[in-house]
């Protein structure tokens, strides 16, 4: 579970490198500054939390339960917080009709992310 963990969080600091700088060098001239500032906060979030995810590995050596449903609510939480907000931040260009849909995606993607910590946090009670 650690190396899955530690190779999920390469991932998505990885894309998340990539994506911060597709942002600010190509979609700058195309998008408004509300859906860049959109965008910048889906950054940001995939960011915090693969820093979280690196950090939920130190604990995965004591395969918790608490440990592998952490992991699984960040990485939900990191595809559907931040994966909507992308998504939803270039519609102007990629003219999607069904992402309008996504708004109720994101909240729901922000639960995940915020039941992450919560289980992060009861794996740190549990093992001291």
């Amino acid at each position: 579970m650690n190396r899955r963990i530690i190779l999920t969080a390469s991932f998505f600091g990885a894309v998340a490198v990539i994506l911060g700088a597709f942002g600010a060098h190509s979609l700058k001239n195309l998008l408004s500054a509300d859906a860049i500032s959109v965008w910048t906060k889906g950054i940001e979030y995939q960011f915090y939390h693969t820093f979280a995810l690196l950090f939920l590995s130190t604990f995965g050596r004591f395969r918790s339960r608490l440990v592998d449903f952490s992991y699984l609510c960040f990485s939900l939480g990191i595809v559907l917080f931040s994966g909507s907000l992308y998504l939803l931040a270039t519609r102007e260009i990629t003219q999607l009709s069904w992402v309008g849909i996504l708004g109720p995606i994101t909240p729901l993607g922000g639960l995940f992310l915020i039941g992450g910590w919560i289980l992060l946090f009861f794996a740190a009670l549990k093992n001291r």
